[in-house]
């Protein structure tokens, strides 16, 4: 019996004879450093079929600054132990989806560093990877990535040598749980060009996706359930976007950035279509529909955070110390965990502390304190009699040796002051950034109950009624913010 070619595979594909969804019951990734995959001649799976596109970073403005100014969205600590893109990277390998790409560009050492180190493990199989790709000057292309599309666009070169029939594009640093192959089926059932995920659950919500117009009535047809006929960006007056056919019954909903697009679909309109389009979301997405590709939503009715401000942020800090009622339980699911850089650091060390309702890191040492629904990052020290209360505290980078904890491990005016939380300091309702020097007696509490304050020449800004500490701040003894 012969055996099929992918270039016959990819036909079936585009006349839409698509293969029954059958998954692997493990997973395996490799790094990019390894040789070239040889993929099986047969027809291939889910984890075989479709490759993640995934973007480390929403823009070069990004809404969580001072938190991204050494490093892109997707690398910011979170619940103590992960990163934001970790919730992402663990959707696709929960899902079976083990080729991915993940192009980065702002800030993105330390993203970079992060992804090859959590995330190549050499486990087995050479056919399953994440890869980075940095944005590169190359004779043809001597600027930065100009956004979704073009980054995409530049590292053709690169996707088309996977043999992947469909591409997942997804964004790096937003907090949410999805099961990717139930938006792949919905996918393939509708014979769909495209399909972009939309919020069920909050029409109308300003996510900066853009708002799609969708025919709900065509859920009553076979092979065309919540077909997308128009677009519109948020403030904007809604347009209707050519489309075949009549008696709509029309709703609008909230886009997340999340699509599935056909392989030689992409191809085109990237390459022939909208050759100079720079984003997918308002230009290359807006464009299929008004060429009449099939595009349809997979309307998502779980939890969805965009990390669109510092307080959405905190908030979802705050989240991961409930016990119960929490909205994006993974940090904690055996069945759908995230997964993120093994440490191996050593347990925390806890003395006569009082720890309630908080998450604390792996290497913490927590002298006789009050911790209270606080995140606690690893390698966080913090002195006898200090008190926090509702706050996200990074951690560190590294352990500092007795004697550079008593002169501070450096020279200057504050040298004697160690990273950490010195004694008797009071932080409420903050957030501290990594490698924080905060002396003793220090009160980290918006004493004036300033809602919006620029302060980062001293260290910090306030947001929201939130103190952020920036990278690397060091406060006296005796300060008070």
């Amino acid at each position: 019996m012969s055996l099929p070619t992918f270039q016959s595979l990819l036909k079936l594909h585009n006349n839409h004879e698509k293969p029954p969804l059958k998954l692997p019951s493990r997973f395996f990734i490799t790094n990019s450093q390894r040789q070239d995959c040889q993929f099986s001649p047969f027809f291939p799976a889910i984890s075989q079929s479709v490759a993640a596109v995934v973007f480390g970073e929403a823009s070069q403005q990004s809404r969580l600054y001072p938190l991204t100014k050494r490093r892109s969205e997707g690398a910011i600590p979170i619940a103590g132990s992960y990163r934001l893109i970790d919730a992402v990277i663990s959707n696709c390998i929960n899902s079976n989806i083990t080729k991915i790409y993940a192009l980065t560009q702002f800030n993105s050492t330390s993203l970079n560093s992060h992804l090859l180190r959590a995330y190549s493990g050499g486990l087995l199989a050479n056919q399953e990877f994440l890869e980075v790709i940095a944005a590169y000057q190359s004779p043809e292309d001597n600027g930065w990535f100009q956004g979704t599309a073009d980054a995409m666009r530049r590292c053709l070169w690169v996707l088309e040598k996977h043999p992947a029939l469909e591409f997942l594009v997804l964004p790096g640093h937003h907090l949410y749980k999805m099961d990717y192959q139930k938006l792949l089926e919905e996918h393939r059932n509708n014979k769909a060009d495209i399909t972009v995920a939309v919020l069920d659950n909050m029409k109308v919500e300003n996510t900066g996706f853009g708002s799609f117009k969708i025919d709900v009535n065509s859920n009553n047809n076979n092979n065309n359930n919540n077909r997308v006929i128009g677009f519109t960006e948020e403030q904007e007056l809604f347009t209707s976007l050519p489309v075949y056919g009549s008696n709509f019954n029309v709703e609008m909903f909230s886009g997340m950035g999340i699509y599935v697009m056909n392989r030689n679909v992409m191809i085109k309109l990237l390459k022939e279509s909208f050759p100079k389009a720079n984003n997918l979301k308002n230009e290359v997405i807006p464009g299929a529909i008004s060429l009449g590709l099939k595009v349809h939503a997979y309307r998502f009715d779980g939890y969805w955070e965009d990390m669109r401000s510092i307080e959405a942020y905190y908030e979802a800090n705050m989240e991961s110390t409930k016990k119960k009622n929490m909205k994006y339980n993974s940090f904690y699911d055996r069945d759908f965990p995230v997964y993120t850089l093994p440490r191996h650091l050593p347990p925390s060390l806890v003395t006569n502390a009082a720890i309630t309702d908080s998450v604390i890191g792996d290497g913490c040492i927590l002298n006789r304190c009050s911790i209270r629904n606080t995140v606690i990052g690893p390698r966080t020290r913090v002195g006898d009699g200090a008190v926090i209360e509702d706050s996200v505290i990074m951690g560190s980078d590294i352990y500092q040796s007795i004697p550079e904890q008593r002169n501070g491990g450096g020279d200057g005016k504050h040298a004697s002051i160690p990273i950490g939380v010195g004694e008797g300091s009071f932080i409420k309702r903050a957030i501290i950034d990594k490698n924080a020097k905060i002396g003793k007696n220090v009160k980290i509490i918006n004493r004036d109950n300033v809602l919006e304050g620029n302060n980062e020449t001293d260290g910090y800004i306030i947001t929201s009624g939130i103190i952020v500490v920036v990278r690397g701040a060091v406060f006296p003894d005796e300060s008070i913010l």
